[in-house]
């Protein structure tokens, strides 16, 4: 049996997430790449099944190789990239995210292959041109940090070129959920949170620096990341579903309300500290965002999303305080 799936990024919160969903309908028929170092991300892979493995660091290079040595491939979640917004590289971040994506998209367009990949939420900046994730203000966006930056250029890229008509770009929200511990301070603050917890009692939130919210009043668009895979696997079966889809509740939430939910699924009273928000980050951070999920229910998306407490009461009692991680 060949392969006629594949994920990159397959060992990332979003990527092992995707085909732990795959096994569940029965599929192993799976290509995995990611870059697997001295951290514990194989431990995501460890309870998965999949048909093969390759480094994605030598992935491109074998098909500039043999361009047609995955010729069974017919669908790819292409969720591999450096996602962490504090990256501060960003010929780094133009290699990983923008030319490895512009590769692998051009092969894919050119052998028919249905190509599912991640933008982000990032790309809108400080939101003030709005989250609306059709493509005709595409050039007006201006994100706040390199990684924004880096996914925002491979968008504008696939629309100049046409490619939007021919697949789906996802704009993720603020996905969490189990196997993201190897994210370290890129975690979610569920997983962040869980571990303050267990030290000191208590949960540290940024103080606001704008006077139009209050402390902890920051609003956040939280998408448990088993719900943020159904709608990219429901993009991905749908052929006619292409453009750029924002994935998220369209539900805001504050961090306040966040750390409640956590405290709640501890069986615990709420303590929360304010502390201020770095320097480095002031002028990057994203106060108000929310997921404008029309385009995804027009094409024929109509699952509910949990709710903010069952996402973190799930992951917290399933995952945090066992240890587990998805399909364990």
């Amino acid at each position: 049996m060949s392969a006629s799936i594949l994920v990159t990024g397959g060992a990332g919160l979003i990527g092992s997430a995707v085909i732990h969903a795959l096994n569940l309908r029965g599929q192993d028929d799976i290509l995995v790449t990611d870059l697997l170092g001295r951290d514990a991300k194989w431990k995501n892979l460890s309870p998965l099944r999949f048909h093969d493995y390759i480094q994605a660091d030598s992935f491109l290079d074998r098909l500039e190789e043999n361009p047609d040595s995955l010729g069974s491939i017919r669908t790819i979640y292409h969720l591999g990239a450096c996602s962490a917004t504090t990256e501060t590289d960003a010929g780094y971040l133009m290699e990983n995210n923008f030319g490895y994506t512009k590769h692998l998209a051009h092969w894919a367009l050119r052998r028919g292959i249905r190509f599912v990949y991640a933008s982000s939420a990032a790309t809108y900046g400080d939101g003030l041109q709005g989250m609306d994730d059709g493509s005709d203000r595409l050039e007006n966006l201006r994100p706040l940090n390199a990684y924004g930056y880096s996914k925002h250029l491979f968008d504008l890229h696939a629309k100049r070129n046409g490619w939007l008509g021919k697949m789906a770009g996802i704009k993720y929200f603020n996905v969490f959920g189990p196997n993201e511990a190897h994210k370290g301070e890129m975690r979610s603050l569920v997983a962040k949170a869980y571990e303050q917890i267990q030290e000191t009692g208590q949960v540290k939130l940024f103080r606001s620096h704008r006077p139009d919210y209050k402390d902890g009043e920051q609003v956040r668009d939280f998408v448990y990341v088993k719900d943020a895979v159904a709608m990219t696997l429901h993009l991905a079966d749908t052929p006619s579903a292409n453009g750029l889809f924002n994935i998220g509740t369209g539900t805001p939430r504050t961090w306040i309300d966040l750390a409640t939910a956590l405290f709640a699924a501890l069986d615990r009273k709420p303590e929360i500290e304010f502390i201020d928000m770095p320097d480095h980050i002031r002028n990057q951070y994203q106060y108000h965002t929310s997921a404008d999920v029309s385009r995804l229910k027009a094409t024929g998306w109509s699952a509910p999303t949990l709710t903010l407490e069952n996402s973190v009461s799930d992951y917290v009692r399933n995952y945090l305080v066992p240890g587990k991680h998805l399909g364990e």
